[in-house]
């Protein structure tokens, strides 16, 4: 395995504050998100899949809901992601690697990036990461990737949350903003809360630069890297209609 560890660049949210993850968004949260991935991957492929590949699987919380129906090898970058999602999904196989580089030595029949595709910022990682997700498909197999946002359906926007549990709480802020719409890069800035009981609530703040690319411009890269490639409403109960689509690559 090709593996990258995390550097100077990776978020805090990743890293030190691993451990504070689940608080910020709870795996119960993702059954529905789980849910249409799967239908879709099935969609596209024409039948389940029985193994999935997960790049960028961070805590865990979608696999959470979907290791129950198929085979699911989990990648990340960040080691302390990966002992969340270890203590979080068990059954799972665990591999710390980089989703532009890492090369396992075997395929699937599904491989999925959900939002920690959103980290990729330029063409060239882009492509890379689905180069990666191309050499892990097998004949006939598919890879979804599901960013929030495409240069169409990108709006500024504010959100909050955040959750409490074993005596210790979190709430976030978070403002997502596009200072320059010319490159193809957004931004979000997180500010967190920190509560422990018999301590001081603490805050933080940090920003997160996310990748942001037209529609065109994802299909052309799928298409460069040798997949068949198609664009699918991601229909979401807590979603506008229309406001999120997900990228599918099938290997011919």
């Amino acid at each position: 395995m090709n593996a990258l560890h995390v550097d100077e660049a990776t978020p805090r949210l990743y890293s030190e504050l691993a451990d504070w993850y689940p608080m910020l968004s709870s795996p119960a949260e993702y059954a529905e998100d789980a849910r249409i991935l799967l239908d879709l991957l099935a969609e596209a492929a024409g039948s389940p899949p029985r193994s999935l590949l997960e790049l960028g699987s961070g805590a865990g919380n979608t696999a959470s809901h979907y290791k129950h129906v198929v085979d699911a090898t989990l990648v990340d970058l960040s080691p302390q992601m990966l002992a969340v999602s270890q203590r979080l999904n068990p059954e799972c196989e665990h591999r710390l690697g980089d989703m532009r580089s890492v090369r396992l030595g075997r395929t699937f029949d599904a491989v999925l990036v959900h939002d920690a595709v959103q980290y990729l910022t330029t063409h060239a990682d882009l492509r890379l990461a689905m180069a990666t997700a191309h050499a892990h498909c097998r004949p006939g197999g598919v890879a979804l990737f599901a960013p929030d946002y495409t240069r169409e359906t990108f709006r500024p926007a504010t959100t909050h949350g955040g959750h409490d549990a074993d005596g210790r709480g979190m709430r976030y802020l978070a403002w997502i903003s596009d200072p320059d719409p010319t490159d193809t890069t957004y931004v979000v800035d997180f500010a967190y809360l920190f509560h422990e009981t018999g301590r001081p609530t603490r805050s933080t703040h940090e920003q997160h630069v996310q990748g942001l690319f037209s529609r065109a411009e994802w299909l052309e890269h799928l298409e460069e890297v040798g997949f068949q490639a198609s664009v699918r409403p991601f229909e979401h109960s807590e979603l506008p209609v229309g406001s999120v689509v997900v990228f599918i690559g099938r290997r011919p």
